[in-house]
């Protein structure tokens, strides 16, 4: 290989040879002060030499690592001859997202359920009541998500905006605590509505900050897997808080969880987030303005998307509903136990979920996983129909797990997809947050008239069938959104069955 004369030697490196060998001296003087110089440097050599002998796509610099390595031990030996501690190592970022996701307060699956036992079996509120607090906070919860994207894709430090959220959720829950009469409930739980939908969107994007697009989906799928485990954990210490301790003892956790995920938020270095790409602004350091709200609302990928989505949320909000009301017919002693069953045992399946996703997202492509996900949703609608006995249904509610896992995991990275380079990842997460709440609020109006008018299986039934239409929208209007051909697994039978999408 040809070198530019003087270019390496002059910077102390005696020899660089090709991928697999080794360096035979180690560079006689590097500062830390010069190691991204020298860096840069052999990185402009190398491009250079490769596209003079023809290479139109350029490899990497097989010895470029080796030397980051090397000028790291030479900085750490230098300042140890000089009497000065060793110089520090980048702190690892994914310890802290981590353990953000872990504590990650599942408020639509936690606290809002444990809110509404409370105030009816605790506080003796009547049902009425209950219901207008639940109605109210979920109209403002699925307005907010449009709003509160965009908001957040303004913001240049996203750390900012999650610790707003914790602060706000640490709020509602205390005033709820130490005010449980009807007013600061109300407005307690608009927050927790409001500000509990944008938590997970905002890891997701300072997820999209922290990591290359080559690397986001296995991200996104750990960040699914931890988050659901936490979920579990955090379901089973409010069972037990609430057994243990006074009643309103279980609103003090979140606080506690809130004060622990700020200490891992702030772990995270500001500089280790590209605000560009944290918005979905794509690679790069250019400053390009985000697109218009006409570019989100005419992509046709993104509003086929959000069409899935709503019509999936529509057909699986009210499942879980319907079998609690069957089980608390049959077993009426124990059906707030069987419902909690039901919760953590989907949770757990959600786990083995999202590690899939970030083990075959980029091998298969992002539509062959969404698929799966879909298809288990009719399925088990139409299960409910096949036996009726307690323990049957809670197996059925534990399919949850797979098809809402799937989605949970997929949601994050097929919008990533989506609206790269348009920067507005959030607004429009916030867009489908908004179609997502409102085929779930609607299912539930539609799934009550049906059991009172025709009976359970009707409401099964009518729940199958927009699954099975969701799930025909997804396979034959939906393309593949993964940046790169898939290389493998069910992808090749999708293609077949949709020719000409990638």
């Amino acid at each position: 290989m040809h070198w530019p004369a003087g270019s390496l030697r002059g910077l102390g490196v005696d020899r660089l040879a090709g991928q697999g060998s080794t360096p035979l001296a180690r560079p006689r003087c590097l500062p830390l002060s010069t190691q991204l110089g020298l860096a840069s440097r052999i990185e402009r050599f190398w491009k250079a030499d490769m596209v003079e002998v023809g290479y139109r796509s350029v490899p990497s610099c097989p010895a470029l690592g080796w030397l980051e390595r090397e000028a790291d031990q030479v900085g750490q030996d230098n300042s140890e001859s000089d009497g000065r501690p060793p110089a520090p190592k980048r702190k690892s970022i994914s310890k802290p997202l981590d353990l953000l996701n872990f504590l990650l307060i599942d408020v639509n699956g936690a606290i809002k359920p444990y809110l509404n036992v409370y105030l009816y079996v605790h506080r003796g509120w009547a049902d009425a009541s209950v219901g207008l607090v639940s109605t109210v906070s979920g109209i403002v919860g699925i307005v907010a998500q449009t709003p509160i994207g965009t908001a957040i894709d303004a913001v240049r430090d996203k750390r900012m905006i999650l610790l707003g959220a914790l602060v706000a959720l640490s709020l509602a829950t205390l005033l709820i605590a130490l005010f449980p009469q009807f007013w600061p409930v109300l407005a307690a739980s608009c927050v927790l509505a409001a500000v509990g939908g944008m938590l997970s969107p905002t890891i997701a994007t300072l997820t999209l900050g922290l990591f290359p697009a080559d690397k986001i989906a296995r991200r996104f799928g750990r960040n699914a897997a931890v988050e659901r485990t936490g979920n579990v954990v955090i379901a089973v210490l409010i069972g037990l808080v609430g057994w243990l301790f006074p009643d309103r003892a279980v609103f003090l956790l979140v606080p506690a969880c809130a004060i622990v995920s700020a200490a891992a938020l702030y772990s995270i270095p500001r500089g280790a987030i590209d605000a560009r790409r944290a918005r979905g602004g794509g690679e790069g350091n250019g400053q390009k303005a985000p697109a218009g709200w006409r570019t989100l609302l005419t992509c046709r990928p993104l509003m086929i998307f959000a069409a899935c989505v709503g019509l999936f949320h529509f057909a699986n909000a009210p499942l879980l509903t319907l079998v609690a009301q069957e089980i608390g017919r049959a077993r009426p002693d124990w059906s707030s136990v069987i419902v909690s069953v039901c919760i953590v045992g989907a949770q757990a399946v959600m786990v083995p979920m999202g590690l899939i996703v970030g083990r075959r997202a980029e091998r298969w492509g992002r539509k062959p996983l969404l698929v799966i996900g879909f298809a288990a949703l009719p399925v088990r609608a139409l299960l409910y129909l096949v036996w009726r006995d307690p323990y049957w249904l809670i197996a059925v509610q534990c399919l949850d797990g797979v098809g809402a896992g799937l989605l949970s995991a997929m949601k994050p990275l097929v919008m990533a997809d989506i609206t790269r380079g348009t920067g507005r990842y959030n607004a429009a997460h916030g867009l489908i947050g908004t179609v997502q709440g409102a085929g779930a609020s609607l299912s539930f109006v539609i799934a009550g008239t049906l059991v009172q008018q025709a009976g359970f299986d009707a409401a099964y039934l009518a729940c199958a069938a927009v699954a099975a239409v969701a799930l025909g929208v997804l396979m034959t209007l939906m393309p593949e959104t993964a940046p790169e051909r898939p290389r493998g697994g069910p992808g090749a039978w999708l293609r077949a069955v949709r020719p000409g999408v990638a």
